[in-house]
Formats: C-alpha cells, sequence, structure tokens
C-alpha cells in the first residue's frame, strides 16, 4: 500500500503561515498556523480542528499577501490538525501560492 505522500497530487513544501478557516456552514472561525502546504492543499496545527467533510474559506497570509479559497477538510487528528483540500480556486489566488511555494523550494 502506497504511503500518504505517494498518494498526494502536489508535493508538499514545510512553510508556516497565519491560517484563517471558516466554516461555512455554521461560519465556526479557527485562527490557527500551516505546517506544511501544497498546490492543492495544506495541513493546520490546532487543538480543535473541524470535523472531516467540513467545507470551509481559508485565508492564508504571508507577509502583505493574502491567498485565499473555499476548500474542504479531508481529515481531521483532535488535538493536532487537520488536512486540508484546495477548491474551486482562482487563477490569481494560484499565483500567490505558487509564488510562495517556489521561494520554499529554492531555499529547500
Amino acid at each position: 500500500m502506497p504511503d500518504a505522500k505517494d498518494r498526494r497530487a502536489a508535493e508538499r513544501f514545510p512553510l508556516v503561515l497565519v491560517a484563517e478557516i471558516v466554516a461555512i456552514a455554521g461560519g465556526v472561525l479557527l485562527h490557527a498556523r500551516t505546517s506544511d502546504v501544497s498546490r492543492t492543499g495544506c495541513y493546520v496545527d490546532t487543538l480543535n480542528p473541524v470535523p472531516s467533510g467540513t467545507q470551509v474559506r481559508i485565508r492564508l497570509t504571508r507577509a502583505r499577501e493574502v491567498f485565499t479559497t473555499t476548500a474542504k477538510v479531508v481529515y481531521a487528528s483532535p488535538g493536532l490538525g487537520m488536512g486540508i483540500h484546495f477548491e474551486d480556486t482562482l487563477p490569481a489566488q494560484l499565483d500567490i501560492l505558487d509564488r510562495w511555494l517556489a521561494d520554499v523550494a529554492v531555499r529547500k
């Protein structure tokens, strides 16, 4: 059975970003941080993750730039965090994310 890294659609990079997550249904707001990010999703460190399957809006901030998109929580680990898959990301937002990931890749 392949490990999780082999199943991922995009390479993840260690990148700590300020994260603000809002559950679309119910409006639950979380302030957290990422520990790794890819072009298709991220892992968010939080003691109180929202349940798997929850649709969210995520806002990631680095310096003065902001990346926003809708997303879905694909797994949650209580007390640790959650894996989030980005959905319906606009091209201008992907440009921001690609720039951040390229910067991290150069330093890797």
